[in-house]
């Protein structure tokens, strides 16, 4: 039997927005996947739970926002009891044995991804696709997790491959970007249409 492919997108999503939805249109179509996952996580370690929806209704909003037959919203991490994403992924693999996995995630993640709990596991339990993000492309592939593992960089002529690889495993796909972020769609949400927005939009979270 083929393995299903399925890239997996977790955060806090906080709320959900068209820029997560457009990163799993283009890991499906880049990476070849059959389906994405967003991971709705319970409550992010390194975010303050301040301003957070409650994970019903984040998870409810998601789904709203994902709309689409081959992106699945998923409670899995709070199904788990995981709070750190190397402890899920470690599930996952062993739940999944016959799928194979991509973890997907924007530029701005991988910047800082050396301040996530065992982040150098993240690498070796699954191969990993980074979608740009404006502002951020030198910044992350000038970062610290970038450098330790950038003899593992596929081109990203060869994504399609990417989730079949044996990891560690990454490529750095450059898509058209967008500018939303979680943080401006919270902020606008606070003062309403008719209340004052940033001059410019917020960085990624």
């Amino acid at each position: 039997m083929i393995a299903r492919k399925i890239g997996i997108l977790g955060g806090s999503f906080n709320p959900a927005h068209d820029g997560h939805r457009e990163i799993s249109l283009a890991a499906l179509s880049y990476l070849g996947l059959d389906e994405v996952w967003w991971m709705v996580a319970p409550q992010n370690p390194l975010k303050s739970s301040d301003g957070m929806a409650s994970f019903a209704a984040r998870l409810a909003e998601a789904k709203r926002v994902a709309h689409h037959p081959r992106i699945r919203v998923t409670d899995i991490e709070h199904r788990f009891g995981t709070r750190y994403t190397a402890d899920t992924l470690r599930h996952l693999t062993r739940k999944f044995a016959n799928f194979r996995f991509v973890w997907l995630m924007g530029a701005d993640n991988l910047a800082g991804i050396d301040q996530w709990k065992d982040w150098q596991q993240i690498f070796h339990l699954v191969p990993i696709a980074v979608f740009d993000r404006p502002t951020y492309t030198y910044r992350a592939l000038a970062a610290k997790a970038a450098r330790r593992f950038a003899c593992f960089r596929a081109r990203e002529q060869a994504a399609r491959t990417l989730v079949t690889s044996p990891p560690p495993a990454w490529t750095f796909v450059h898509h058209r970007l967008n500018p939303i972020s979680a943080t401006e769609i919270r902020r606008r949400r606070l003062w309403g249409e008719t209340g004052p927005r940033a001059a410019e939009p917020a960085m990624p979270r």
